[in-house]
């Protein structure tokens, strides 16, 4: 039998016997874990899936308020507290990622994960006294877990690591994808291009114009986003098992997310209703769901871009994304839109994960949600792909595609829907036979009207300017 240890494995004689209240646990020799931690590892053979880096900072941070909080309210001994708080402050760097071996598909309150980190930052502190690991001088649930429970850390932890990410990744990413794509819009406003509405030809619009709708629909994003924040930063600590605070200091709730905020700088509170906190997941089903609304814009945006690129010969040819690498393994030349269809299996991800996230939500039995591994992951895992995504959009896509100007312009000067314009002059029916000849002849609409119709050369220059079509109101 062999047992997990870092990246590593090793055999079953390098092992150390520690003991839990189901009895004896055979844990890696130098493993920071112990019986709990083990137990779950056996227990759980899923899928290989972990907790993100994100979300084990989170772990940390709460621990080490934690320790600082029980030690300013008089329960938790000056010096436990001190290496508890140094080694969980470790845990929260990321000197020990290799020491959360769990899989996602674990018990629904994420027990396992929370007895992981109390069982690490417990082994390290003993470490830093200079004691022995497994000794429980300084005990997993009696000194790091102090006032907490499964059912209140790790609601926490989803909303702060969810908050952290947000604030460090997303949001900065979306803005600078926004920033991107107004420049772009500036750049490509005196280009005037044929609109499509079903994909078939209709009237004018600017680039610019046609951009900076979808700068509009990443700038509501980021206010979506930002609107859900103040109930992302409430935190169901201090509830503890069922949401009473049973065994808990009635100020340490407060007290800890004042400590978390001041760690982090992000507004946390205490959750207005701990029962809430901890039965449901309504929150992380509405940051989802914002979620869910960026990736459908981005989906948007990126195959825009795929049709505009389409060609170079037999497609629309309206631009030219940034050539990034080769297209094909058989056609020679060949040059695919990598990024943008890189966007989309990522929106397509996203997606999948809110599905996955609402299933979750929905599962509040009573006082807990036993769901929240699965919740934590699919919701971490969409804002980072989203963030990534955005930054990749923003810088290898839209910032450095070219303009295929002389074409665009053809086209719009070919472009019988032209015709439009003269409906408030001639009328619709009128309108209609000018546009069928100049389709089935492929003549332009201002030749054709100026042989049906009675208008000057001066007022059809006029009323079929392109430019000016793109500016709205009535031509008369």
């Amino acid at each position: 039998m062999v047992y997990f240890r870092g990246k590593g494995f090793i055999m079953a004689a390098d092992f150390r016997i520690e003991r839990d209240s189901l009895g004896e646990v055979r844990v890696p020799a130098q493993a920071l874990y112990g019986a709990q931690t083990q137990r779950a590892v056996e227990n759980f053979p899923v899928s290989g899936l972990r907790f993100p880096r994100s979300f084990i900072r989170a772990l940390g941070l709460i621990k080490a308020a934690a320790a600082r909080v029980n030690r300013e309210l008089g329960l938790l001994d000056e010096e436990k507290a001190r290496f508890i708080e140094l080694a969980a402050r470790e845990v929260a760097e990321g000197r020990w990622d290799d020491q959360f071996p769990i899989d996602i598909f674990q018990t629904g309150s994420g027990t396992s994960t929370n007895m992981n980190a109390n069982e690490v930052i417990a082994n390290r502190a003993i470490q830093l006294m200079g004691g022995e690991l497994g000794s429980k001088a300084i005990h997993p649930n009696d000194h790091v877990n102090m006032g907490q429970s499964s059912n209140d850390v790790i609601p926490s932890a989803i909303h702060i690591a969810a908050y952290l990410e947000t604030e460090e990744a997303l949001l900065p990413a979306l803005r600078h994808l926004h920033e991107t794509l107004l420049h772009k819009a500036a750049e490509t406003d005196d280009v005037v291009k044929t609109g499509r509405t079903h994909l078939m030809d209709a009237t004018p619009i600017r680039l610019g114009q046609e951009i900076s709708g979808w700068a509009a629909q990443i700038e509501k994003g980021i206010a979506r986003i930002e609107a859900t924040l103040p109930r992302l930063a409430e935190l169901a600590l201090g509830g503890t098992a069922v949401g009473t605070g049973l065994n808990a200091h009635p100020e340490f709730g407060r007290r800890m997310a004042a400590a978390l905020a001041e760690e982090t700088g992000l507004p946390f509170v205490e959750a207005s209703n701990h029962f809430e906190a901890q039965a449901a997941q309504d929150t992380a089903v509405e940051l989802s769901g914002q979620l869910k609304v960026i990736a459908a814009s981005l989906m948007k945006i990126a195959n825009d871009l795929r049709w505009m690129n389409s060609g170079p010969q037999a497609g629309l040819a309206e631009i030219t994304l940034p050539a990034l690498q080769p297209g094909s393994s058989i056609m020679p030349g060949k040059i695919n839109p990598v990024i943008p269809e890189a966007v989309t299996m990522v929106c397509a991800q996203v997606f999948g994960n809110d599905v996955a996230i609402t299933v979750g939500g929905q599962s509040g039995n009573f006082e807990l949600n036993v769901m929240l591994p699965v919740i934590a992951y699919n919701l971490l895992q969409s804002i980072t792909l989203l963030a990534n995504a955005a930054r990749l959009l923003a810088d290898k896509a839209i910032a450095g595609f070219t303009v295929h100007r002389e074409h665009i312009a053809e086209l719009v000067e070919r472009n019988p829907i032209l015709v439009t314009a003269l409906n408030p002059v001639v009328g619709y029916d009128k309108a209609a036979q000018i546009a069928k000849r100049a389709y089935a002849e492929g003549r332009r609409v201002k030749e054709v009207a100026a042989e049906i119709t009675d208008l000057s050369p001066e007022e059809l220059d006029r009323l079929l300017d392109p430019r000016g079509l793109t500016e709205g109101g009535i031509k008369r």
